[in-house]
């Protein structure tokens, strides 16, 4: 057994790969597993006791997975006998064109870092970037996985997340205000309209409406050209879907308009002709 652990499969100057090597190499990536398999399961047991935040808890379980990771490759390398100084020396120049050719890799791996310690953005936040509304699915070292209202899933570097602006609906939240705007005719009874819109929220399963600081409340925004418009505001958990709960407002309120007798208008325009004496002058 010695013989075998001692066999040399390869030698290279003074370089030489043993069976022994190998195995030590198999038992440190065999160990690595399982004690991420063990901090994953630890991790999960916590945070179902203490009610934690499962964003904060996958960020967490990160870092130290790549922590782990790294200091496994670094102990693997080294009982295969590389010395990392002169790796690193001897490819130095290969390391500057990489660096200049993958800085922005570079710069998505800082970003990722700098999410996961900031915790600014976490997995399973609602957020909002260039324009698109969308859930963190997970966060990876150089990129993010990004779920948008379609369903369509975006791979989205983290430099975005780090140097653009970003709003985040549900960040240390679970619930977010909304509004839906709807114009009326100069004819209508405004304290009405107000009710109704109200009503119409309260009546949405989606829409908070048992908490005092949560409550439904309608503005009247402006005398349009054409209408009164106004401003339904309402507070809401379901944020990934919101566009459908803003839908089935719209069709209640319209609803409620037509039983009611409220009109929305169209937008109108007086023309005026001014009548007068043409003369045609002769060629």
């Amino acid at each position: 057994m010695k013989e075998l652990l001692e066999y040399k499969l390869f030698e290279i100057g003074e370089y030489s790969l043993s069976v022994y090597s190998i195995v030590l190499v198999l038992v440190v990536l065999l160990i690595t597993r399982l004690i991420l398999t063990l901090l994953k399961q630890l991790l999960d047991r916590n945070a179902s006791r203490r009610n934690l935040d499962e964003g904060r808890q996958h960020s967490f379980y990160l870092l130290l997975k790549y922590f782990i990771w790294t200091a496994s490759v670094l102990t693997m390398l080294s009982m295969l006998g590389i010395k990392l100084t002169l790796l690193l020396a001897s490819s130095a120049v290969l390391l500057v064109g990489l660096g200049l050719g993958l800085q922005q890799g570079f710069s998505d791996m800082l970003s990722g870092i700098i999410l996961l310690f900031e915790g600014t953005i976490e997995k399973g936040d609602i957020i909002e970037v260039d324009g698109v509304v969308g859930r963190i699915e997970d966060i990876y070292l150089r990129t993010t996985k990004f779920r948008n209202r379609d369903d369509q899933v975006m791979i989205i570097p983290n430099h975005k997340f780090v140097n653009d602006n970003v709003v985040n609906w549900s960040h240390d939240k679970h619930t977010t205000r909304f509004a839906v705007k709807v114009g009326v005719s100069y004819n209508s009874d405004l304290r009405k309209v107000k009710q109704i819109l109200i009503d119409c929220a309260r009546a949405n399963p989606d829409v908070i409406s048992d908490a005092d600081d949560k409550l439904p409340d309608v503005r009247l925004e402006n005398f349009g050209d054409s209408s009164v418009d106004f401003t339904l505001l309402f507070y809401s958990s379901n944020m990934f879907r919101i566009e459908t709960t803003k839908s089935n407002l719209r069709f209640a309120i319209w609803e409620a308009f037509q039983k009611n007798g409220v009109e929305i208008p169209f937008p109108q325009r007086d023309l005026h002709l001014k009548t007068g004496n043409w003369t045609l002058n002769p060629a």
